[in-house]
């Protein structure tokens, strides 16, 4: 029999219920698989838990974002990699809904299960991976400034009302280098969003023509340093290009290096978590194939190679 083993956080948004554990263990088994379900009880078990872990079949994510970007952290520190899968019980849950997964948690385990092992390029900052989303600058401390409390109580709105806060402070600029795709760019910039995703805070289509195989990621630098401004810029990328908004300079590629010329008072957000790493160098590259087990919907959407 294969084997499989579910980590959950049992923090995570408001679905996730222990008194249902025997019922996802059934599903599970259902799919030929010996299952054992782990919780986590502090911030970053969920990744000790996976890079020390012996062999198993399948690993599944059961949080927020949060917790499958600490699963995949740990995944990457194995000699012998594992497949991961992730059923999205978050607050946002972008890369849940990015790979086609909706509210219950049942029918998302069904999915999942019944789905497709694809290999997907993982982003690294400074050596530290983020699944689907960094970012730097003006809003970019929303996901983790925002109390834990506030999150279980309001969900999505909780965000919203930190944002609203982050609005009426100061935009500070930030003097940066950047060398990305052979070019060497010098400016001053509110903020800097690098992704591999098509959601991105609960807004779908946040970039066009997105795939999770192809060896690039998305950059984006805001010039643009007036709240009202930054606020109708971003508005624009939903329905438009962002190579063609006003007050960004946007890239696809495979390696960006962003250097700062002094040392920034805020770090940066990687998939709603604080990078604990402080320095004037960023490096931020891809990690190719990493092995996860998804909902066979979006596959032809979000692929390239639509089979493995």
């Amino acid at each position: 029999m294969k084997t499989c083993i579910v980590i959950y956080n049992p923090n995570s948004g408001h679905t996730l219920k222990k008194s249902k554990i025997p019922k996802y263990k059934e599903i599970i088994e259902k799919y030929g698989y010996n299952v054992t379900f782990i919780g986590t009880e502090y911030k970053g078990h969920a990744k000790e838990i996976v890079s020390h872990i012996g062999f198993v079949n399948l690993v599944i994510s059961m949080g927020g974002d949060g917790t499958f970007n600490e699963i995949v952290f740990g995944n990457l520190q194995r000699k012998q990699r594992l497949v991961l899968a992730h059923i999205p019980v978050g607050t946002t849950n972008d890369i849940g809904v990015m790979f086609g997964y909706g509210k219950d948690i049942e029918k998302n385990l069904a999915l999942c299960l019944s789905g497709e092992v694809k290999g997907i390029d993982i982003c690294l900052i400074n050596n530290r991976p983020f699944v689907y989303v960094s970012g730097f600058g003006k809003f970019m401390t929303i996901p983790y400034d925002t109390p834990r409390k506030l999150k279980k109580k309001y969900g999505h709105m909780a965000y919203l009302m930190c944002g609203l806060k982050d609005f009426f402070s100061v935009t500070k600029n930030y003097d940066v280098t950047y060398e990305i795709n052979g070019e060497k760019v010098s400016g001053l910039y509110s903020f800097m969003l690098i992704s591999s995703a098509n959601r991105i805070a609960g807004v779908n289509n946040f970039y066009k023509d997105v795939k999770l195989d192809d060896d690039t990621f998305e950059v984006l630098m805001c010039t643009y340093t007036r709240r009202l401004d930054i606020i109708k810029a971003l508005g624009k990328l939903v329905t438009s290009d962002a190579e063609h908004v006003d007050g960004f300079e946007f890239y696809r590629t495979s390696h960006l290096k962003i250097t700062f010329k002094t040392h920034p008072k805020n770090a940066w957000c990687v998939d709603g978590e604080k990078l604990e790493i402080r320095t004037l160098v960023y490096d931020i590259k891809n990690e190719r194939d990493v092995k996860i087990l998804l909902p066979k919907k979006n596959i032809s959407k979000l692929f390239v190679n639509k089979e493995d």
